[in-house]
């Protein structure tokens, strides 16, 4: 069963669990303010995905922190903050089992084109 990581009322996440719903692809749901964020997991996302790539710098989050939060981010920075505000992680992040996938765009068929299903 795939998990789907985000939080629930990011439009984002709703729309990537709506295209799971209608293509009946069972996965669960983890909601990093319900279900938590730790260290272990968001390692797990960094050996799989680009922590640049992780970090939502265009997020209402990143612009709340500070200059100096912000500057001269190294990779620990990065996950410090995202450990401390989960929203600043990209969303959603799908773990179809043997990979991660990260972010959701309807226009280009959802995730059709990364998990082995059929669509008519």
């Amino acid at each position: 069963m795939h998990t789907l990581y985000g939080i629930k009322n990011c439009d984002t996440v709703k729309k990537a669990r709506s295209w799971l719903d209608q293509n009946a692809i069972a996965y669960r749901f983890h909601d990093y303010r319900t279900d938590g964020l730790t260290p272990e997991l968001l390692q797990h996302f960094t050996e799989h995905l680009d922590w640049n790539k992780l970090l939502n710098r265009s997020s209402t989050s990143w612009r709340q922190l500070s200059a100096v939060q912000q500057s001269d981010l190294t990779q620990e920075k990065a996950l410090q903050l995202m450990l401390a505000t989960p929203t600043l992680i990209k969303r959603p992040i799908l773990d179809a089992g043997d990979k991660l996938i990260l972010g959701f765009n309807a226009k280009d068929g959802g995730y059709a084109a990364s998990l082995p299903i059929h669509i008519d």
